[in-house]
């Protein structure tokens, strides 16, 4: 083979080398340097936009219902007997019991004094 076919099939194949790295992504390269400290900021916070919404409308209850109250029993209690005049040797004046000797003396009465 002549020396021009091999150098034909060299550039091919590093072509087609070539080609093929490019497809898989393959990458070389040599990294001189010195890392570099990282700067650390404080954080920043920003409060956001106040938002500012009507009040919701008014809710009005509607009133109680109207309050009945029954009106309170009538309590009858029935009058006392009293019964004003003589029972048996006794007479009641609606005050006290007065001996029938008692009345007549203070009274004066139909049949005086001593009679009985």
């Amino acid at each position: 083979m002549n020396i021009k076919g091999l150098v034909g099939i060299g550039i091919a194949l590093s072509a087609g080398l070539a080609c093929e790295a490019a497809v898989a992504g393959v990458s070389l390269g040599i990294n001189l340097g010195v890392p570099v400290a990282p700067v650390y900021a404080a954080p920043v916070y920003v409060a956001p936009a106040p938002v500012y919404a009507p009040p919701p409308p008014p809710m009005y209850a509607p009133p109680p219902p109207p309050v009945a109250y029954q009106p309170a029993p009538v309590m009858v209690a029935p009058a006392p007997a009293i019964v004003v005049g003589w029972h048996g040797d006794r007479y009641w004046d609606g005050y006290r019991y007065w001996g029938r000797r008692d009345w007549y003396a203070h009274h004066g009465g139909y049949y005086g004094y001593r009679h009985w």
